[in-house]
């Protein structure tokens, strides 16, 4: 069978190493899950995510017609979860109408560091 780059599959998993999964496609084709691919977090062990055994979806990143080989995506499949990340508020400062400079800077300094300490606490309180 022949694959294309973006198709979505289903295979087993045959294998597991510590850079990734093995999965057979079909009786001719095999495919790797890179540790990269596995998930948008940190994997430590693949093992947590995958199990021989195991069917998978996965998304075709790759694939070499020669050899019948895949490179393949778990992660590919969950983009439509947006990462969820802890953003900082952006804030204007409001400044004086005078010539601004490092003496200036210098002189405002502490109060902006109150505030971003400040808003620091309402977003760990979240």
């Amino acid at each position: 069978m022949s694959y294309q780059i973006g198709q979505i599959v289903e295979g087993k998993v045959t294998g597991i190493q510590s850079y990734g999964a093995f999965v057979s496609l079909d009786p001719k084709t095999s495919g790797l899950i890179h540790i990269s691919e596995i998930s948008d977090g940190f994997v430590r062990d693949v093992g947590l995510f995958v199990h021989v055994g195991d069917t998978v979806r996965v998304k075709v990143i790759d694939y070499d017609e020669k050899e019948h080989k895949a490179k393949l995506s778990l992660k590919a499949l969950n983009r439509h979860r947006p990462k969820q990340r802890r953003r900082m508020s952006m804030q204007r400062v409001s400044l004086p109408s005078m010539r601004i400079g490092f003496s200036s800077i210098a002189e405002h300094l502490d109060g902006w560091i109150r505030d971003a300490e400040k808003e620091a606490g309402k977003n760990d309180e979240i």
